[in-house]
């Protein structure tokens, strides 16, 4: 079967392979020993900001997220979600998997690139096995470049029926061409959906509603429930609503870190034949960045559904908290102003981050902050064009003028100039701040460091930058 990496953040069609097993299954999200949010190195400004990229900071985030997240040799993320069946001693489960396509080993095969693996779902109950599904899946893209991105780029899925209780999930991803693999062990509570309860709301690339509870939502789930600041629009959410007595309406609300509140609104679920199941369209734009909680609720039940998302700058940016977030504003605005806002109660948060916005917006009149969308393009750029100098590219000498200043006017390179030259020099010139910035590369490798006499310009620079905003 062939997989074939997702276009960045659009879906020509609804790519879509799912088998349903007929077993077992139900539960509340997977719950993963020492998911324990670690709390960052504090500081005069702040909490540290957390490595970008570093695959240990991205399991710690998708964990929290209540996801399935492997850290072996082929990092790999799953979500499970719970649907009803036709009968109430089946819950109909969904597991999602997702891993980047650099994870693979790819072949050249005639003009295009293919690797393949095998994904693995173990159910047990005890000692007893109740479950096992695995699949070999073919992989082919038509360019070297897509066989080294880095974000959900591959998906496979699996629809099972499961028997309401306690199981232990492992999953496991194997790349066919090398011995690497990657295997992660969860404990399971798949629930007892009531006749009138709630099931999962579902992060969803794409959704075609079921209208029937013996059939199956044709959907392309989201298994990292990630979304990109200023990348991602809207985040379309699948809510299910099948059976007798659906509810006519329901209550959306998406509550960030410190209980802010970004979004809460009531949205009338269509008639679709015995179904009132439905995809919504929630802005991105209006959570928060780091983990949000969707919570999902109908007048006359009891139940709220539940899932986690997450708001990041990118791919690669593991932002969880408030704090990790003003952590990465440091280039964006003065100190005083990320004081106030890390200083401000619980209670007065959300009003200090709304009077933030608006006292940082460029452009008032959209609907869109421009400076942060700018701020953030930056800091990804930083990340991918100065990633050999050390470290996190943006946190680099280059990548902290690129991200509080911007591109330079001109960039004078002397080993261009004179190859044999055993020490490289770049100068960046910013005109209509009248600097020169030179970068000192003493080992030939690319190590670019701000020389000695330039950093004062810099910091002058930077803070008469913040000042504008």
């Amino acid at each position: 079967m062939t997989r074939k990496p997702l276009p960045p953040r659009t879906l020509g069609a609804l790519l879509l392979a799912t088998a349903l097993a007929t077993a077992g299954c139900a539960g509340a999200r997977p719950s993963v020993a020492g998911s324990a949010v670690p709390k960052g190195p504090g500081g005069p400004s702040g909490p540290a900001a957390p490595v970008l990229g570093a695959p240990a900071e991205m399991t710690r985030l998708f964990r929290s997220l209540g996801l399935v997240a492997g850290s072996g040799a082929i990092p790999f993320t799953a979500s499970v979600s719970f649907l009803r069946a036709p009968s109430p001693d089946s819950t109909l489960t969904l597991v999602a998997l997702s891993l980047p396509s650099r994870a693979l080993g790819f072949a050249r095969e005639g003009e295009r690139y293919a690797a393949a693996y095998v994904a693995r779902i173990q159910l047990r109950q005890g000692p007893t096995v109740v479950r096992t599904i695995e699949a070999t899946e073919q992989v082919r893209v038509p360019t070297f470049r897509e066989t080294s991105r880095t974000d959900e780029s591959i998906i496979w899925q699996q629809f099972l029926r499961l028997a309401p209780g306690r199981y232990t999930m492992t999953v496991s991803v194997k790349d066919e061409s090398s011995i690497r693999n990657s295997s992660e062990e969860v404990s399971l509570d798949v629930p007892r959906l009531a006749a009138d309860g709630l099931t999962s709301a579902v992060p969803v690339y794409e959704a075609i509603p079921r209208q029937v509870v013996d059939s199956l939502p044709r959907l392309l789930a989201r298994p990292r429930s990630t979304l990109v600041y200023g990348v991602d629009s809207v985040l379309p959410l699948y809510l299910d609503a099948v059976g007798a007595t659906p509810p006519t309406a329901v209550r959306v609300r998406v509550v960030g870190d410190a209980d802010i509140v970004g979004i809460d609104t009531l949205i009338e679920l269509p008639s679709r034949g015995a179904s009132r199941s439905t995809t919504v369209a929630l802005p991105v734009g209006r959570m928060a960045v780091g983990i949000n909680t969707v919570q999902v609720t109908a007048a006359g039940r009891a139940d709220t559904a539940r899932t986690r998302v997450l708001v990041t700058l990118g791919e690669d940016v593991p932002i969880g908290t408030f704090e990790e977030m003003l952590a990465y504003l440091r280039l964006f605005t003065t100190q005083d102003r990320l004081k106030q806002l890390r200083d401000a109660d619980l209670a007065d948060r959300a009003a200090a981050w709304t009077s933030f916005l608006k006292d940082t917006d460029p452009v008032p009149g959209t609907a869109e902050h421009e400076g942060l969308r700018d701020y953030f393009a930056r800091i990804r750029t930083a990340n991918i064009r100065f990633r050999d100098d050390v470290g996190a590219g943006w946190q680099s000498d280059r990548g902290t003028a690129f991200v509080a200043l911007g591109d330079p006017d001109n960039i004078i390179d002397t080993g261009l100039l004179n190859p044999n030259d055993r020490v490289r020099q770049q100068i960046w010139e910013y005109r209509e701040l009248r600097i020169q910035l030179i970068f000192i590369d003493q080992t030939g490798f690319g190590r670019w460091r701000l020389a000695a006499q330039s950093r004062g310009d810099l910091d002058v620079a930077i803070r008469r930058k913040l000042g504008s905003r």
